[in-house]
């Protein structure tokens, strides 16, 4: 199978390094050292057990007009980027091309083969002026959620952190045998990977915790360990979630894990710093729309009030707005009591 990884960073590199292993023919996209350190040597990643995977024999570019159709798109760079990528996507594209997704938070389609009466909605905090929509047809589009952390240690370089999962499934529920035959070349590559018939239901359940966990961490520097350990920080996420959990409801999604358990698999993942916080302490943009902007404007859309949501929203779009208009890292220094923003030359210059 022909498989290109639109954003060969910690997550794409992870599966697209997986894949050229297990026989797949890769082309990885990506940018600046990450993508040159590929081109000469292939990608390296250290799983979690020990064990390492050389990925030698994958064709790297950083420009998607150079890979010509596909079999399989798979589109792994963060959501905030896809709309400067999406005009060179067609060019991927053959007769039966399909687009997985593997973005964190809510997907900009989420409502494209919905059937509800939000069907077709667009979400301007996802895809303002519809650029995304009009550039992949929903018809090509499988969802998927990944669940694996991983982080990128030197240009070419990944390391994988926990999780193999990577569930995923048509827009519609049906089980196809685009699906299956996806599911399998993920399963070969050394994932799991179920097809499941409510996609929406599962990206809504790694959301949960995301659009809590990923900004409170990103204003605070704390890992999730500290974040679910520390008593208000706690009842902050807890309040938050039960809020999404609401607007949820109203689009007839339940979860089917309590919230109490949701929050303590946060909690044994450890000392773990968020993408968000990782990307805050690197200087790169923030997923914040994806994540947790996309829940304030459902929420709107749904009628349901979301407070404890809307404000840690309105403060992570300002510490993302300083980020990017200040080109600075915001990052805690040992035994500091405040926080210093360090000018950072290189903002530009990291992997996707």
């Amino acid at each position: 199978m022909k498989i290109c990884v639109v954003g060969a960073g910690a997550i794409g590199g992870l599966l697209g390094a997986r894949l050229a292993v297990a026989g797949e023919e890769v082309t990885l996209v990506a940018r600046g050292a990450h993508m040159e350190a590929m081109r000469a040597r292939g990608l390296e990643v250290t799983m979690n057990d020990g064990a390492v995977v050389r990925a030698a024999d994958v064709v790297v570019t950083d420009d998607v007009k150079e890979c010509g159709p596909q079999d399989l798109v798979v589109l792994a760079v963060k959501a905030h980027q896809i709309a400067s990528v999406a005009g060179g996507l067609p060019t991927l594209f053959g007769r039966g091309t399909v687009v997985l997704t593997a973005q964190n938070g809510i997907p900009w389609w989420y409502f494209q083969h919905h059937g509800g009466p939000l069907d077709g909605t667009v979400l301007d905090s996802l895809d303002p002026g519809g650029t995304i929509s009009a550039a992949i047809a929903p018809e090509r589009i499988v969802g998927c959620i990944a669940y694996p952390a991983a982080e990128i240690t030197a240009p070419g370089r990944i390391r994988h952190i926990e999780g193999t999962r990577f569930p995923v499934g048509e827009l519609d529920g049906s089980t196809t045998d685009r699906v299956q035959a996806l599911s399998e070349t993920l399963q070969r590559a050394g994932f799991k990977s179920p097809v499941l018939d409510n996609i929406r239901s599962e990206i809504w359940l790694k959301a949960w915790g995301n659009l809590s966990f990923n900004p409170i961490s990103a204003l605070t520097h704390a890992t999730l360990v500290d974040i679910c350990q520390f008593p208000p920080s706690r009842d902050l996420a807890a309040r938050m979630m039960t809020e999404a959990q609401e607007v949820a409801a109203k689009l007839g999604i339940s979860f089917r894990v309590p919230l109490e358990k949701r929050i303590a698999g946060a909690e044994r993942v450890g000392r773990h710093k968020t993408s968000m916080l990782q990307d805050a302490e690197a200087g790169r943009a923030l997923e914040t729309e994806a994540i947790i902007g996309a829940v304030v404007e459902l929420g709107r859309l749904t009628g349901t009030p979301t407070p404890a949501v809307d404000t840690v929203c309105a403060l992570t779009r300002l510490l993302g707005h300083t980020i990017e208009t200040e080109r600075v890292r915001v990052r805690a220094e040992s035994r500091a009591v405040s926080l210093r923003s360090v000018p950072d030359p290189a903002v530009a210059a990291s992997g996707d």
